[in-house]
């Protein structure tokens, strides 16, 4: 990849995001735009797509705003294409979009629940890793792909067991894909957040599991959705060339324990 000026610059890129109207997904759009990149959000929610592709605007860079449920295999190729068409070739797919179902555990988790949750992360990573790095392999133009792990990538949760599993082989899906893409100048890695105060996460915040999760985390606090960023616009530009198949761990040091 090339670049104008800064290694982090990301001028002339175009970016797509899963899930991006919200939380650590619509962050992470910002700040690639912030960087120069002309960035397409797929998101479900029409409301909050239009907040933030006025947010996009705002900033001053190409954005599109299309609606997409990851889970509908049918539409992703649909979306991509679209992109595409709109905006250029995809020089960076951040896969994002997530859900998460506190069941309680195996003894609680209805298959319904397991599916949808493994569609939403893995298959979702899979299905539309596979799209753009097609496309990026017949441009022949390399480009970069981050995916979205977790803590419960690297600890296991007896109360969300198939986030856990999805987030696991995600950090899996990131290795194999690194070394299948590398001579294509493709780079694949994973970013894991700690816990970070989103919506998603609003439930715990008020739990007993707030306190643990503080007395754990050296920083002594939560996370802010903006923290994702520097991760994101580092491993999206130039100075991340050479960096391919990690996971990047977030946290304020949770996992150091």
């Amino acid at each position: 990849m090339t670049g104008n000026g800064s290694l982090f610059d990301l001028s002339g890129r175009v970016a797509v995001v899963t899930g991006g109207n919200r939380g650590i997904g619509r962050a992470m759009a910002q700040g690639l735009a912030r960087a120069g990149a002309s960035v397409a959000v797929l998101a479900r929610n029409a409301e909050q797509n239009q907040l933030v592709l006025a947010e996009l605007k705002a900033i001053g860079k190409p954005a599109l705003v299309l609606p997409l449920d990851v889970t509908d295999r049918a539409a992703l190729a649909t979306a991509v294409a679209e992109v595409e068409r709109t905006l250029g070739g995809i020089d960076i797919l951040v896969n994002n979009a997530g859900i998460v179902a506190l069941t309680g555990g195996v003894l609680n988790e209805t298959a319904d629940i397991w599916d949808k949750t493994i569609e939403t992360h893995l298959n979702a990573t899979f299905l539309l890793s596979q799209l753009v790095a097609k496309s990026m392999v017949k441009r022949k133009s390399g480009g970069k792909i981050i995916n979205l792990a977790s803590m419960y990538s690297i600890f296991g949760s007896g109360l969300v067991p198939s986030y856990s599993a999805a987030k696991g082989a995600i950090v899996q899906l990131t290795k194999s894909l690194a070394i299948e893409l590398a001579p294509h100048n493709i780079q694949v890695n994973a970013i894991a957040p700690g816990w970070i105060e989103t919506d998603m996460t609003a439930a715990v915040r008020s739990s007993p599991m707030n306190d643990e999760i503080i007395a754990r985390t050296p920083a002594k606090r939560w996370g802010k959705a903006d923290e994702i960023i520097g991760a994101t616009v580092f491993l999206s530009s130039r100075g991340a060339d050479f960096v391919t198949g990690a996971t990047l761990p977030v946290d304020g040091g949770y996992s150091v324990y």
